[in-house]
């Protein structure tokens, strides 16, 4: 009877384990907002001139649930100077893609990045001069 109870024993704690497991799998498995090899391209070369400018110093990319942060400092101690979203779930509607400022005002929105991104073109433009 022994044999019996032991065997019982494990295999409750077999099916508790296997839950514990089917659990993590599914929060890994979470499915994250992410910018694709492209996106990074785009704003990887605006990011390259404004450090080239002395604009910005450094930077941080959060991949989220629900959207993916590209976020631009002038120092890493302090907020972002801006923050470039991405939204899927706004993709429809306003667009995926923004520049938010550090203040929290959209400075540009729209469904193209590229068009997006254009808000940095004055500032390039006032370094160069």
């Amino acid at each position: 009877m022994d044999g019996g109870s032991g065997g019982n024993r494990g295999s409750s704690e077999d099916e508790a384990s296997a839950i514990s497991i089917a659990a993590a799998r599914t929060r890994r498995q979470a499915p994250s907002v992410t910018f694709n090899r492209y996106e990074l391209n785009k704003i990887l070369r605006i990011y390259g001139q404004m450090v080239a400018s002395g604009e910005w110093r450094d930077y941080a990319i959060d991949h989220l649930g629900d959207r993916a942060v590209f976020s631009v400092f002038r120092r890493t101690s302090e907020v972002p100077l801006f923050r470039i979203e991405k939204n899927p779930k706004l993709a429809q509607r306003q667009g995926a893609y923004s520049v938010i400022a550090t203040s929290g005002l959209i400075l540009k929105r729209g469904h193209e990045l590229e068009r997006v991104l254009r808000v940095f073109d004055r500032h390039l433009r006032l370094v160069q001069a």
